[in-house]
């Protein structure tokens, strides 16, 4: 199989899966990157090694086209920003790997929220690209289970690792995958979090308030303690009886600020000031 794809670094080892069976790359699609959680270096650099092609401009349909003119057979979508157009008049096959148990969790950017609802289990979906996003008939899926204590990175690298075994067997049992699709029916969409999911509120207990923590991780909180918002980078939290409102700053010390909440206290240990430019749609800068 000759076949394009769109990556970031975090979905390298999709490629990789893909080329170690045997299937001949000739191009590479990639999106803006933050080079914060989205990351391009080393899908670039694969790509320079392998001598194949790179397009960082949006996929249209005269893309489509001059893959078809070159022999493509499959286009692999595993990690793009943009809406890819119909594809079925160019290409035999065309997949997505989503990083959720579809039909749970179609959009952009789930798993936050895997976190968020305290899901037990998660998983990573194969499935033929459609019109609507995450919705296409499921070739396969890799599932496994989280810890009370998941946080956004441990989760994120357990994507990464089950998405890469899951491409190995998509990659070895294609046509046999692809023939029998099964239709995914009603399912579940998780919307991408906004600025206000990000704010922590100390109201909230203790178990809460780091749960939101863990979940954006490296993305940051944004927290409000004495009128001034800050970013929240790390922090620890326990419950503990106290007389103080939720909210107030009880301890501040090395660069270290330690909030009352509703059943106990929060510390965050890393933060930093909001930019005077800052948008809530950013991540950070």
């Amino acid at each position: 199989m000759k076949f394009a794809i769109a990556a970031s670094d975090s979905t390298i080892g999709i490629w990789e899966s893909f080329a170690e069976a045997g299937w001949e790359s000739i191009k590479l699609f990639t999106s803006p990157v933050d080079n914060r959680i989205r990351h391009n270096d080393a899908v670039l650099e694969y790509a320079k090694k392998l001598g194949i092609e790179v397009q960082s401009s949006r996929l249209r349909e005269r893309d489509l086209v001059d893959l078809a003119e070159r022999g493509c057979d499959a286009l692999i979508v595993a990690s793009y920003n943009w809406r890819i157009g119909d594809w079925a008049p160019f290409l035999k096959y065309a997949i997505n790997f989503h990083p959720s148990p579809l039909p749970l969790a179609r959009g952009a950017y789930p798993i936050v929220q895997a976190i968020l609802g305290r899901h037990q289990s998660w998983g990573v979906t194969c499935h033929k690209l459609d019109a609507d996003f995450d919705t296409g008939p499921i070739l396969a899926g890799n599932r496994f289970s989280l810890t009370q204590h998941e946080c956004h990175e441990s989760l994120d690298i357990k994507t990464q690792l089950a998405s890469r075994l899951l491409a190995g067997d998509v990659a070895g049992k294609f046509i046999h995958y692809w023939d029998n699709a099964t239709p995914q029916g009603e399912g579940t969409y998780f919307k991408q979090w906004t600025a206000i999911d990000r704010t922590l509120d100390f109201s909230q207990s203790v178990d809460d308030v780091m749960c939101r923590i863990r979940a954006f991780g490296l993305i940051e909180c944004i927290a409000t303690i004495n009128a001034v918002t800050v970013f929240v980078h790390r922090a620890v939290g326990w419950p503990e009886v106290h007389g103080y409102k939720p909210g107030v700053l009880v301890n501040a010390s090395e660069m270290k600020m330690l909030v009352a909440v509703k059943d106990g206290f929060v510390q965050i240990i890393e933060w930093s000031f909001l930019p005077p430019d800052f948008h809530p749609g950013t991540i950070r800068r």
